[in-house]
């Protein structure tokens, strides 16, 4: 293989990597949002994406159609998922979350994380579960030309060299891109944003300062399931749903989240098998 196709090759895979990446990134935002703001680990947030892909997809070819809005139907179907999902992560917050979280949450101490690994972890099994009962196992996906189209990118240095980029997925980073960033300046030029803040860095002064640290807290995972949601609805486009297609991407997320861990799951792993250490010997006890 001769370099000039090496560096096509190079480019095309940096460009699909970078898309997937931005889709992704949307994805580990809301996470962070919730995670940040309300020291939460959601193990349901995968799944929250599920639903938002399930329900573009129903609104996409059961509602708005292909006919009047065209290729844009997948998009606009995302669009209108956003208030379904942050009134069920509000919902879910006022009823489940918010027993375990905020000065709650700061009372249990190490419990308190138990429980809300627990409770995630038992939304995302009702909702996968919940899915596979009412809507089967068939994987559907929205049937658009943006998904089967690209558009060619010439390279400069060779006049046969061009890298392909899928329209569909195109539009969904940058519209990934753009949600992380509004998300960004809501977080820190607004009052909103000001109280979030506020509520994660230090609960119960935030209390003494009049601010309803609850109410915080169940706004952040309202968006947080809400920008799962959009994720979801905007893939949906040019991946198909399935009741687990959330577990692939959760693991993803908490990969681009949690990129320490691999040094504990190390430190465990000498604990576990070489407790003496790397170079030291084992010393027998009279």
């Amino acid at each position: 293989m001769n370099a000039a196709a090496l560096a096509e090759q190079a480019a095309q895979a940096l460009t699909a990597g970078i898309m997937v990446g931005c889709v992704y990134g949307l994805l580990c935002v809301g996470l962070a949002f919730i995670f940040g703001i309300m020291r939460v680990i959601n193990f349901a947030q995968g799944d929250f994406m599920m639903v938002g892909m399930y329900l573009a997809f129903y609104l996409a070819t059961h509602v708005l159609g292909t006919t009047l809005l065209g290729d844009a139907t997948p998009f606009v179907a995302a669009a209108l998922t956003v208030p379904v999902l942050f009134i069920l992560g509000g919902g879910l917050h006022r009823l489940l979350i918010a027993r375990t979280t905020g000065l709650r949450g700061v009372g249990l101490s190490a419990e308190g994380h138990q429980a809300q690994l627990i409770l995630t972890l038992g939304i995302a099994l009702v909702l996968q579960n919940g899915a596979l009962i009412l809507l089967g196992t068939s994987p559907h996906t929205v049937l658009t030309t943006l998904s089967s189209s690209a558009w060619e990118v010439p390279l400069l240095y060779d006049d046969f060299s061009a890298v392909f980029v899928n329209q569909a997925r195109a539009i969904a980073a940058l519209l990934s891109v753009a949600v992380a960033f509004g998300l960004f300046q809501l977080v820190s030029r607004t009052r909103l944003g000001k109280s979030l803040r506020a509520a994660a860095d230090n609960p119960e002064a935030a209390t003494y300062m009049g601010i309803d640290v609850d109410r915080a807290h169940r706004i952040a995972f309202a968006i947080g399931t809400a920008v799962a949601g959009l994720a979801g609805g905007i893939i949906v486009a040019y991946y198909p749903v399935q009741p687990f297609v959330g577990v692939d991407f959760i693991i993803i997320m908490y990969a681009a989240q949690h990129q320490n861990a691999a040094i504990f799951a190390a430190f465990v792993l000498i604990l576990l098998f070489r407790p003496q250490g790397l170079f030291g010997r084992n010393v027998e006890r009279a």
